[in-house]
Protein backbone atom coordinates (compact mmCIF):
# COMPACT_ATOMS: atom_id res chain seq x y z
CA UNK A 1 0.00 0.00 0.00
CA UNK A 2 1.29 3.54 -0.94
CA UNK A 3 1.98 6.04 1.58
CA UNK A 4 0.01 9.02 2.93
CA UNK A 5 0.24 11.95 0.32
CA UNK A 6 2.18 14.97 2.06
CA UNK A 7 1.96 18.05 -0.53
CA UNK A 8 3.34 21.61 0.19
CA UNK A 9 3.49 25.03 -2.40
CA UNK A 10 6.98 25.83 -3.81
CA UNK A 11 8.30 28.98 -5.65
CA UNK A 12 7.20 29.26 -9.54
CA UNK A 13 11.21 28.56 -10.72
CA UNK A 14 11.06 25.18 -8.72
CA UNK A 15 13.59 26.14 -6.52
CA UNK A 16 13.05 25.67 -2.59
CA UNK A 17 14.71 28.55 -1.02
CA UNK A 18 15.35 27.73 2.85
CA UNK A 19 12.40 30.22 3.62
CA UNK A 20 9.70 28.15 1.87
CA UNK A 21 11.52 24.97 3.10
CA UNK A 22 11.01 26.28 6.50
CA UNK A 23 7.26 27.24 5.51
CA UNK A 24 6.74 24.17 3.88
CA UNK A 25 7.23 23.16 -0.07
CA UNK A 26 4.51 21.72 -2.23
CA UNK A 27 5.68 18.14 -2.86
CA UNK A 28 4.11 15.03 -3.45
CA UNK A 29 5.66 12.06 -1.66
CA UNK A 30 5.70 8.11 -1.62
CA UNK A 31 7.14 5.30 -1.69
CA UNK A 32 6.76 2.33 -4.26
CA UNK A 33 6.22 -1.31 -2.25
CA UNK A 34 8.91 -3.43 -1.68
CA UNK A 35 7.82 -6.67 -3.54
CA UNK A 36 6.27 -4.04 -6.68
CA UNK A 37 7.68 -4.72 -10.22
CA UNK A 38 8.48 -0.81 -10.15
CA UNK A 39 10.74 -1.15 -7.15
CA UNK A 40 12.63 -3.30 -8.81
CA UNK A 41 13.47 -1.57 -11.61
CA UNK A 42 13.39 2.45 -10.02
CA UNK A 43 16.79 4.25 -9.02
CA UNK A 44 14.64 4.64 -5.20
CA UNK A 45 12.01 3.41 -3.67
CA UNK A 46 10.81 7.16 -2.32
CA UNK A 47 9.55 9.57 -4.55
CA UNK A 48 8.82 13.33 -4.87
CA UNK A 49 6.32 15.39 -6.86
CA UNK A 50 7.02 19.22 -7.00
CA UNK A 51 4.02 21.15 -8.32
CA UNK A 52 4.18 25.12 -8.78
CA UNK A 53 0.39 26.11 -9.36
CA UNK A 54 -1.87 23.89 -7.65
CA UNK A 55 -1.90 23.64 -3.97
CA UNK A 56 -2.28 20.44 -1.68
CA UNK A 57 -6.62 20.11 -2.04
CA UNK A 58 -6.58 20.54 -5.89
CA UNK A 59 -3.12 17.70 -5.90
CA UNK A 60 -4.98 15.26 -3.63
CA UNK A 61 -8.16 15.43 -5.37
CA UNK A 62 -6.77 15.13 -9.27
CA UNK A 63 -4.14 11.86 -7.79
CA UNK A 64 -7.55 10.54 -6.16
CA UNK A 65 -9.79 11.75 -9.64
CA UNK A 66 -7.29 9.76 -11.15
CA UNK A 67 -7.01 6.80 -9.34
CA UNK A 68 -11.04 6.49 -9.79
CA UNK A 69 -11.32 7.07 -12.99
CA UNK A 70 -8.57 4.33 -13.65
CA UNK A 71 -8.23 1.79 -10.97
CA UNK A 72 -5.29 -0.72 -10.89
CA UNK A 73 -5.03 -2.81 -7.58
CA UNK A 74 -1.49 -2.80 -7.53
CA UNK A 75 -0.44 0.15 -9.82
CA UNK A 76 1.75 2.30 -7.27
CA UNK A 77 0.96 6.32 -7.07
CA UNK A 78 3.82 7.23 -8.33
CA UNK A 79 2.34 6.51 -11.48
CA UNK A 80 -1.09 8.74 -10.60
CA UNK A 81 1.01 11.21 -9.34
CA UNK A 82 2.28 12.21 -13.00
CA UNK A 83 -1.59 13.09 -13.74
CA UNK A 84 -1.09 16.01 -11.25
CA UNK A 85 2.13 16.40 -12.46
CA UNK A 86 0.78 16.81 -15.71
CA UNK A 87 -2.28 18.99 -14.89
CA UNK A 88 0.09 21.09 -12.92
CA UNK A 89 2.19 22.07 -16.01
CA UNK A 90 -1.10 23.22 -17.96
CA UNK A 91 -2.31 25.87 -14.67
CA UNK A 92 0.27 28.34 -16.53
CA UNK A 93 -2.63 29.19 -18.74
CA UNK A 94 -5.42 31.11 -17.07
CA UNK A 95 -8.41 29.21 -18.26
CA UNK A 96 -7.05 26.27 -17.44
CA UNK A 97 -6.09 27.24 -13.75
CA UNK A 98 -9.74 28.52 -13.54
CA UNK A 99 -11.36 24.86 -15.25
CA UNK A 100 -9.10 22.91 -12.80
CA UNK A 101 -9.68 25.44 -9.61
CA UNK A 102 -13.76 25.26 -10.02
CA UNK A 103 -13.71 21.94 -11.04
CA UNK A 104 -12.08 20.88 -7.58
CA UNK A 105 -14.32 22.83 -5.71
CA UNK A 106 -17.39 21.81 -6.82
CA UNK A 107 -16.02 18.34 -6.46
CA UNK A 108 -15.17 18.57 -3.22
CA UNK A 109 -18.49 20.53 -2.45
CA UNK A 110 -20.42 17.51 -4.15
CA UNK A 111 -18.10 15.50 -1.67
CA UNK A 112 -19.28 17.65 1.57
CA UNK A 113 -15.65 17.69 2.56
CA UNK A 114 -12.24 15.96 0.79
CA UNK A 115 -13.29 14.04 -2.16
CA UNK A 116 -9.89 12.07 -1.65
CA UNK A 117 -10.65 11.14 1.78
CA UNK A 118 -14.34 9.11 0.07
CA UNK A 119 -14.81 5.26 -0.59
CA UNK A 120 -13.60 4.40 -3.98
CA UNK A 121 -17.32 3.36 -4.64
CA UNK A 122 -19.08 7.12 -3.49
CA UNK A 123 -15.96 8.62 -5.45
CA UNK A 124 -16.74 6.77 -8.42
CA UNK A 125 -20.77 7.87 -7.76
CA UNK A 126 -19.64 11.47 -7.47
CA UNK A 127 -17.73 11.54 -10.72
CA UNK A 128 -20.92 9.50 -12.75
CA UNK A 129 -22.62 11.96 -12.70
CA UNK A 130 -20.70 15.14 -13.79
CA UNK A 131 -19.03 12.96 -17.07
CA UNK A 132 -20.51 15.70 -19.33
CA UNK A 133 -18.46 18.57 -17.07
CA UNK A 134 -15.65 20.15 -19.33
CA UNK A 135 -13.04 19.71 -16.00
CA UNK A 136 -14.48 15.80 -15.97
CA UNK A 137 -13.35 15.42 -19.91
CA UNK A 138 -10.16 17.67 -19.03
CA UNK A 139 -8.69 15.13 -16.40
CA UNK A 140 -10.09 12.31 -17.89
CA UNK A 141 -8.48 12.83 -21.55
CA UNK A 142 -5.12 13.69 -19.96
CA UNK A 143 -5.42 10.56 -17.21
CA UNK A 144 -4.92 8.40 -20.19
CA UNK A 145 -1.65 9.91 -21.26
CA UNK A 146 -0.22 10.49 -18.33
CA UNK A 147 -1.24 7.06 -16.35
CA UNK A 148 -0.15 4.69 -19.42
CA UNK A 149 2.51 6.95 -21.60
CA UNK A 150 5.33 6.23 -19.61
CA UNK A 151 8.20 3.86 -18.74
CA UNK A 152 6.72 2.88 -15.00
CA UNK A 153 3.00 1.65 -16.24
CA UNK A 154 4.63 -0.26 -19.28
CA UNK A 155 6.49 -1.83 -16.77
CA UNK A 156 3.98 -2.21 -14.36
CA UNK A 157 1.24 -3.91 -17.40
CA UNK A 158 4.17 -5.69 -18.92
CA UNK A 159 4.34 -3.39 -22.05
CA UNK A 160 8.17 -4.16 -23.90
CA UNK A 161 7.40 -1.10 -26.32
CA UNK A 162 7.62 -0.88 -29.97
CA UNK A 163 9.27 -3.62 -31.92
CA UNK A 164 9.85 -2.58 -35.11
CA UNK A 165 13.18 -1.94 -34.57
CA UNK A 166 13.61 -5.54 -33.27
CA UNK A 167 12.65 -7.32 -36.14
CA UNK A 168 8.43 -7.00 -35.17
CA UNK A 169 6.27 -8.60 -33.36
CA UNK A 170 5.99 -12.12 -35.28
CA UNK A 171 9.67 -12.47 -33.97
CA UNK A 172 9.26 -11.29 -30.26
CA UNK A 173 6.26 -12.83 -28.81
CA UNK A 174 2.97 -12.05 -31.27
CA UNK A 175 2.12 -15.64 -30.40
CA UNK A 176 2.86 -16.03 -26.80
CA UNK A 177 -0.36 -16.42 -25.06
CA UNK A 178 0.19 -17.76 -21.91
CA UNK A 179 -2.04 -15.57 -19.95
CA UNK A 180 -4.67 -17.09 -22.24
CA UNK A 181 -6.21 -20.74 -22.38
CA UNK A 182 -5.51 -22.67 -25.21
CA UNK A 183 -8.78 -22.32 -27.24
CA UNK A 184 -10.70 -25.54 -28.38
CA UNK A 185 -9.90 -27.36 -31.80
CA UNK A 186 -13.53 -25.84 -32.83
CA UNK A 187 -12.28 -22.24 -32.90
CA UNK A 188 -9.21 -22.84 -35.89
CA UNK A 189 -11.35 -25.21 -38.35
CA UNK A 190 -9.34 -27.05 -40.74
CA UNK A 191 -8.82 -24.43 -44.19
CA UNK A 192 -9.61 -28.08 -46.58
CA UNK A 193 -13.20 -27.08 -48.48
Amino acid sequence: MDTPILLRKTSPNGALTRREFLRGAAVLTGVLAAGSTLAVFAPSRAWALETKHLDQVQAETLLAMGKALYPHKDLPDAVYALLVKDMDAQMGDGAQATLVAEGVAKLNKQAAGAFSSLALDKQTALLQHMEADPFFQTVRGQCITSIYDNDMAYRHFGYEGEVWSKGGYLARGFDDLKWLPDPPPSASPSMKS
